[in-house]
């Protein structure tokens, strides 16, 4: 007799009641194809990556640790790699966040600074920087350093944009809110997109209840 922990994960229906309460006969073993494998549950850590072979030849790549990937702006439509920071929300479990676990659709800080880099140089505007009365000099001496015509570009750009306040107040501490949207134990990363608008809202509220809880 087959130890049960060394059994695999089977996914097939054979095992089960119907729905009056009857069980059917079991004609059949287990199949390959209806094999399943134990949740990978990736952790905020130094990248760590495994090939896994798939039916047909094909790979998943299990991420068991990784620490960054590529975050998108949506309204500016600029993407960046940046460095995954913490694990603020999961609405499936609070142990999740506990556990600093990244899955799809968990909610995370990453680092702000690639996208106040990219920013400063096209518009000319270092956000979540305090206005002060030395600070007119400096911008003067950064100015000085580049072209004319640059300047000019980064003026008519900065006067037609605008930027939502609440992600503005975000730029300060250095950290911002995303979601992930890839699924790290099947594709090996931990991509995804910086929240805004009603989401960035919602999530926000969702995490001042969680404070006060």
């Amino acid at each position: 007799r087959q130890d049960p922990a060394a059994m695999g994960m089977g996914r097939d229906s054979r095992h089960k009641h119907y729905k009056t309460g009857g069980r059917s006969k079991t004609s059949i073993k287990k199949r390959k194809y209806e094999m399943g494998r134990p949740a990978t549950l990736c952790k905020l850590g130094a990248k760590r990556v495994r090939p896994v072979r798939c039916r047909g030849g094909n790979m998943k790549y299990r991420a068991l640790r990784l620490d960054s990937g590529n975050y998108a702006w949506g309204s500016e439509n600029v993407t960046k790699k940046v460095r995954i920071l913490d694990v603020v929300y999961n609405a499936s479990s609070n142990e999740l966040v506990r556990t600093k676990t990244l899955l799809k659709n968990t909610i995370i800080q990453i680092d702000a600074q690639p996208f106040k880099q990219w920013y400063l140089k096209k518009f000319g505007v270092e956000l979540g920087k305090k206005a002060k009365k030395g600070d007119k000099k400096d911008d003067a001496a950064d100015e000085e350093k580049l072209s004319r015509h640059v300047i000019f570009k980064q003026k008519a750009r900065a006067s037609k944009q605008k930027l939502d306040p609440a992600l503005e107040d975000q730029f300060q501490s250095g950290r911002l809110l995303a979601c992930i949207a890839s699924r790290p134990g099947q594709c090996g990363r931990c991509d995804g997109y910086i929240l805004e608008g009603e989401e960035l809202v919602f999530y926000k509220r969702k995490l001042e209840k969680k404070k006060k809880a």
